[in-house]
């Protein structure tokens, strides 16, 4: 079968998808890409397309959705299917670069765990009985990646492109997916990506916000097994 490669979103990494690994890699090669070593969204697709095999099925959370999208920019002949979970084909704003310098000027004083805890951390979730559990996750994942990973991370997303013309230009089976209470991107953006990629599917995920792999896994790891066989 195809191999999977997933990408993690900012400051997270393969525990992410630790339960779409588990129910996904008994048939397949499952590949957990890192998002940390480089400060740009279009290097960080031509690491991932030098060590990837030469045709995959791709699926991207947040930050790895974006880069996801580069790398079908890039080179769409090796890319057989496409998922886009809970991320953001547009530029950044102005407004949301204006809030990244102060964050970054905070990390590099010392105070990850804080921009963490105040300012990321409180708009991943929905309210959720897992919500403890999870958000304990995330500050582990961040604080293991560390501040270097967050500045880059930080550049990388400020300067990406708009990959709405990437989106019109697919034709390959695509799964549109979010939680139905993501505030950081919303339903309405995945609405108007799945109307850009010709026979793309969309499913909203109920009960989970930005992080719908770890709040809600068995939604989304059924969602990713129904676009995986199409």
């Amino acid at each position: 079968m195809t191999p999977l490669v997933l990408l993690p979103g900012m400051m997270c990494d393969a525990r992410l998808f630790a339960p779409q690994v588990a129910a996904l890699s008994g048939c397949r090669t499952v590949i957990c890409a890192s998002l940390a070593e480089r400060s740009s969204v279009e290097e960080l697709a031509l690491d991932i397309l030098a060590d990837a095999p030469q045709c995959f099925a791709l699926a991207g959370l947040s930050m790895g959705g974006i880069v996801a999208m580069e790398i079908l920019r890039q080179a769409p002949e090796r890319v057989e299917r496409i998922a886009l979970l809970d991320t953001n084909p547009l530029a950044e704003t102005d407004e949301v670069k204006a809030r990244r310098i102060p964050q970054m000027m905070a990390v590099k004083v010392g105070k990850l765990s804080v921009i963490m805890r105040d300012e990321m951390k409180p708009n991943y979730l929905s309210e959720g009985p897992r919500r403890g559990e999870v958000l304990d996750l995330c500050m582990d994942m961040a604080l293991d990646l560390g501040p270097h990973v967050f500045l880059n991370q930080s550049r990388a997303l400020m300067d990406r492109s708009d990959q709405t013309e990437t989106l019109r230009n697919a034709t390959v089976p695509a799964l549109i997916l979010c939680g139905r209470e993501d505030t950081l991107c919303p339903v309405a953006r995945h609405e108007m990506m799945a109307g850009l990629i010709p026979g793309a599917r969309l499913e909203i995920i109920d009960g989970a916000g930005h992080l719908p792999t770890l709040e809600q896994p068995e939604k989304t790891n059924a969602a990713l097994a129904r676009w995986l066989e199409e």
